[in-house]
């Protein structure tokens, strides 16, 4: 098992998980930190100079989910890792990567009053210098906006008042409670090469419905992973069954194959879309989604998606709609149309 203590700096995330390894039997320190730290060192500067903060970089946010799993196969567990996460898609990333990994994770935000935060930051500045005072001042804001999303997901400590040992007491009985438990679909990582289904479904308006995940980062189309001896037309309708509640007559008309290829860690494969037409207002009211693998679901224009979805996958919802005004499918490589001209 994995504790995440998470929080803005100042919350007293890193003394709290020093008084936390007393409470928990077997528990050890995992400060993701470090691995931040490793990175700086042996990426090249250009690299680093692209992103703000490493932890904008892939290679952290799936260090952090290998960490772990490495770590737990040396010592008995939990750990206890002090990190600050406001973002929710890389909370996605590296929480359903260790959910893959079957490794159960519990979420606490140990919060302070902006006041508290502000008076702990320049005390900080004591030990760290002006340079340190103005980054965490600097992250409060993006703190503050964060909470939208953190408070009704973690388990909440108000650290306003109390000591790291009162704070890691809190922390010791939540967890004994089995507060702040993650409950995300446990879907295992690839093996090899796959081959996946996505079915586009739109409404009166033509847009299309996407859904958002809670075990990867951006919104999706639905679908998912087509099984051994599975059609993938009938995997398509299958996987929206379950994720949408939706029962779709008929076999879906193809719009684009994606040869995906392998690029480490992932194995790459063949990445199918399917049409599955127009759903009606009634059916739409009906969706029901299961909450452990999917939060949220809303219909996009064309525009809209391209805000939402990850790179590969506007690229695809493109070529998709393109082949849908054509009325016949395309064929694409790693995400180009082949001989069939551009979409």
């Amino acid at each position: 098992m994995l504790v995440w203590l998470n929080g803005a700096f100042g919350a007293g995330k890193t003394t709290t998980a020093h008084e936390l390894l007393d409470l928990l039997p077997g528990s050890t320190l995992y400060d993701p930190e470090l691995l931040g730290a490793g990175l700086r060192q042996m990426l090249p500067k250009e690299r680093l100079g692209e992103v703000d903060d490493v932890t904008e970089l892939p290679s952290w946010r799936r260090l952090v989910a290998d960490t772990a799993a490495a770590l737990l196969t040396e010592v008995p567990g939990p750990l206890i890792a002090p990190m600050t996460l406001l973002r929710r898609d890389f909370r996605d990333e590296i929480f359903g990567t260790l959910a893959a990994r079957r490794i159960p994770v519990r979420h606490l935000l140990l919060h302070a009053d902006e006041t508290i935060l502000r008076r702990r930051i320049g005390q900080r500045a004591d030990r760290e210098g002006e340079s340190g005072r103005h980054r965490c001042l600097e992250l409060i804001p993006a703190y503050r906006d964060a909470l939208e999303w953190i408070g009704p997901e973690a388990h909440v400590i108000d650290t306003t008042r109390l000591t790291p040992r009162q704070t890691a007491e809190r922390i010791a009985e939540a967890v004994h409670a089995g507060a702040g438990a993650q409950d995300i679909v446990q879907t295992p990582e690839p093996r090899a090469e796959t081959v996946a289904a996505g079915v586009l479904l739109f409404d009166e308006r033509d847009r299309v419905l996407l859904v958002d995940p809670t075990y990867k980062p951006g919104w999706e189309f639905p679908g998912g992973i087509v099984e051994s001896g599975e059609a993938p037309s009938r995997a398509g309708l299958r996987e929206v069954a379950e994720e949408l509640g939706l029962s779709l007559e008929g076999t879906p008309r193809l719009l684009l194959s994606d040869w995906e290829p392998p690029r480490p860690p992932g194995f790459g494969g063949l990445r199918l879309l399917f049409d599955g037409g127009r759903i009606a207002p009634a059916q739409s009211r009906g969706i029901l989604l299961p909450n452990t693998e999917l939060r949220d679901w809303r219909f996009a224009s064309e525009e809209e998606a391209a805000d939402l979805l990850p790179p590969v996958r506007r690229d695809r919802l493109r070529c998709a709609l393109r082949a849908r005004e054509l009325g016949r499918p395309l064929y694409l490589e790693r995400g180009v149309p082949v001989g069939s001209g551009g979409c």
